[in-house]
C-alpha cells in the first residue's frame, strides 16, 4: 500500500512540475516580445543603411538649429572644415545609443585635421563615451575618417547631482579641431547614423522623470493646460521626434519575467517538499500477534 502511495505521489509531482514548466514557457513567450520590440530602431532602414530617400541631407549649425534624425537613419551633409555640424535624435530609457560618423575628404585637398564628435543630452550636458573612437586624426593620405561613440545606458531616473544619461533629445556635434589657416574651408562630406541597443532589466531603476528632457516640452505642457479646448494654442517644442511607442516606453523590463519565474519555481519547490515529507497519511498496520 505504501509503495502504491509513493508512486501516486511521484506521479502528482511530475504532473505539477509539467504544469509549472508549461506556465513558465508560456510566460516567457508572451512577455519577452515587448522587450524585443523596444530594441528595434524607430526607423526602418533599407539594406544599404538608408531609409528610402527620407533621411536628412543637411546639418544644423547650433543646438537650436540641429537637424532631427531618427534612430536607424543615415543622414548626410556637405560642409567645410571649420564648420560645426549639429544633429539631434531621441533616446528613451533602457537604450544604449551608438553614434557613428564618417567624414569623406576630397582627393584634391586633404588635410591632417583632428575630427571629433561630441554628444550632449537635453540639458546640453556633454555625455562621456563608454567606448569608441571619439577623436581621430585624418592622415595626409586618408580618404575618410570613421568616428564612433557609444553612450552609457539611458536611465529612467537619476539624482540631480549625477550626470547620467536621461530620456529625451540628444545632440551630436561634429567638427574639426587643430586646424591651420591652410586647412580651413576644405570641402568635406559627412555621414552620421545613430543606433540603440536595448539593455533590459539590468539597467532598470526605481523611478522615472515626469517629462523627458526635450527642449520646450514643459512650456508646451503649461500652455496646453491653460488653453485647453482652444485650437490656436501656441507650441514651443523645439524637438518633434520621439520613440514610436512614446516616451517612457522603457517601463517594461525582463525583471518582471524573472520575478514571475522565481515565484513559480518557489511554488514548485514547496509542492515537491510537501509531497515528499507528508508520508502516506495512514497509520502503519501492525501485524497480528506482534
Amino acid at each position: 500500500m505504501r509503495t502504491i502511495r509513493m508512486r501516486r505521489t511521484t506521479r502528482g509531482m511530475r504532473t505539477a512540475a509539467g504544469a509549472v514548466t508549461a506556465g513558465v514557457f508560456l510566460l516567457l513567450g508572451g512577455t519577452m516580445s515587448p522587450a524585443v520590440a523596444d530594441s528595434s530602431p524607430s526607423a526602418s532602414p533599407s539594406d544599404d543603411g538608408s531609409d528610402g530617400g527620407d533621411a536628412p541631407t543637411e546639418a544644423g549649425t547650433s543646438f537650436r538649429t540641429a537637424t532631427e534624425i531618427e534612430q536607424g537613419q543615415k543622414a548626410t551633409a556637405s560642409a567645410s572644415t571649420g564648420d560645426y555640424l549639429y544633429w539631434s535624435f531621441p533616446a528613451d530609457a533602457g537604450g544604449r545609443p551608438t553614434v557613428k560618423a564618417t567624414v569623406k575628404l576630397p582627393d584634391s585637398a586633404r588635410s591632417s585635421a583632428t575630427w571629433q564628435i561630441d554628444v550632449y543630452d537635453g540639458l546640453r550636458r556633454r555625455q562621456a563615451c563608454q567606448y569608441g573612437a571619439q577623436t581621430r586624426v585624418a592622415g595626409a593620405d586618408a580618404g575618410s575618417v570613421d568616428l564612433s561613440c557609444t553612450l552609457r545606458t539611458v536611465r529612467a531616473w537619476s539624482e540631480q547631482w549625477a550626470n547620467d544619461p536621461l530620456p529625451g533629445t540628444y545632440y551630436v556635434r561634429l567638427t574639426a579641431t587643430d586646424l591651420g589657416t591652410a586647412d580651413l574651408g576644405v570641402p568635406v562630406n559627412a555621414e552620421i547614423q545613430v543606433d540603440s541597443k536595448h539593455i533590459g532589466g539590468s539597467a532598470a531603476v526605481d523611478g522615472s522623470l515626469a517629462e523627458p528632457l526635450v527642449p520646450g516640452i514643459a512650456m508646451t505642457t503649461e500652455e496646453s493646460d491653460e488653453a485647453e479646448g482652444s485650437d490656436d494654442s501656441p507650441t514651443a517644442v523645439l524637438s518633434s521626434l520621439e520613440p514610436d511607442d512614446g516616451w517612457a516606453s522603457g517601463w517594461w523590463s525582463d525583471r518582471w519575467v524573472w520575478t514571475a519565474v522565481g515565484g513559480m519555481l518557489a511554488a514548485l519547490a514547496g509542492v515537491g517538499g510537501y509531497a515528499l515529507t507528508r508520508g502516506s497519511g495512514r497509520p502503519s498496520q501492525v501485524p497480528p500477534g506482534a
